[in-house]
């Protein structure tokens, strides 16, 4: 098979899913949710809102703004993101007007905090899917997005913040308390969830690749994941023979797509993936690392005085030569 078509077929894989978990979401949130009058944060609570005002459908406030926000935060996402958003929120408006009219009632009678939660569930697990597959649900999702690729925050803790404000509001509506409550507790399982499943924390992957094709791997995880890679020298000991190794630094999000680039290049390449609790430099946690840098920097300077500054110059040019991470996220 050839890589334009293993590119087509991973792609058409990706936006099968990106059905799948929106399918999912829409589910949990218009036969769970919103039957209950909870707000859960995000543009479909802020439709929700628009909804038990004004009578605007779901759907078509959903969409709306969804596309607004796109539309200011196009530059910082990237041309895949929006592309790959755009057809999230289309696919996510159409889902959430057909199944909107089927739910006039909790699915679940007189339960609560069981809709709630079993919304919370399946809204968190389409969450999650998508994101897995490089695509989004719009709203908090965007927000999360542009915020990830200038932070180490999770995607579920910004999704946190920006929620609870959007929940908060629902008062000046409803003067409910009890709405509140039920909000917050499906935004929690919603964030959990969603972490979960894509395991977007702090942990890191870092790969060791073993192929004759080494540099064709490079160039390509360099110009597809914009991900930056090592060059290693070894020598295998058992033949005896001098051995390239590439190191590749990459969130656990990304680790899917740099696999299919190494096998896609070179099916058998041998290839370690290993966790990584901290990475810190640039790309990854590179403002706190900035901060402390330059506090240390200025302490020797204090200290050392004008004697010693070539070596802190060497210092300065060894940070900007580290290539093994060539982007913030």
């Amino acid at each position: 098979m050839s890589k334009f078509k293993k590119e087509i077929l991973g792609s058409l894989k990706d936006y099968i899913m990106i059905v799948v978990g929106l399918a999912m979401y829409a589910f949990g949130y218009t036969a769970f949710i919103l039957p209950e009058k909870v707000v859960i944060g995000g543009m479909p609570g802020v439709s929700a809102l628009i909804y038990f005002k004004f009578g605007i459908p779901v759907a078509v406030s959903n969409f709306v703004l969804n596309l607004i926000l796109l539309a200011i935060a196009w530059r910082i996402v990237g041309k895949t993101f929006v592309i790959r958003t755009i057809f999230g929120i289309s696919a996510l408006s159409v889902l959430l007007a057909i199944m909107q009219p089927l739910f006039t009632a909790p699915f679940v009678g007189q339960q609560a905090f069981m809709n709630v939660l079993l919304g919370g569930l399946l809204c968190g697990m389409g969450i999650g899917m998508v994101f897995v597959h490089n695509g989004s649900t719009g709203g908090t999702d965007i927000v999360a997005a542009m915020v990830s690729k200038s932070s180490n925050v999770t995607i579920g803790r910004t999704m946190l913040y920006v929620d609870v404000v959007i929940i908060s509001s629902s008062y000046l509506l409803f003067h409910s308390i009890d709405k509140i409550v039920y909000g917050y507790v499906t935004l929690l399982v919603i964030s959990t969830v969603c972490d979960y499943v894509i395991n977007t924390n702090r942990q890191a992957v870092q790969f060791t690749i073993f192929s004759e094709k080494w540099a064709e791997i490079a160039d390509a995880i360099i110009s597809e994941a914009h991900r930056g890679c090592t060059l290693l020298h070894g020598t295998g000991w058992y033949t005896k023979h001098d051995v390239k190794m590439l190191l590749v630094m990459c969130r656990k999000i990304e680790a899917i797509s740099i696999f299919r680039i190494i096998k896609s290049i070179d099916p058998h390449a041998f290839v370690t993936q290993a966790n990584v609790n901290g990475v810190y430099g640039q790309g990854f946690d590179e403002e706190k690392m900035k901060q402390q840098f330059k506090k240390s920097r200025q302490s020797r300077q204090q200290e050392a005085g004008r004697e010693n500054r070539p070596e802190l110059k060497h210092n300065s040019k060894i940070e900007e030569t580290a290539d093994f991470s060539q982007r913030q996220i």
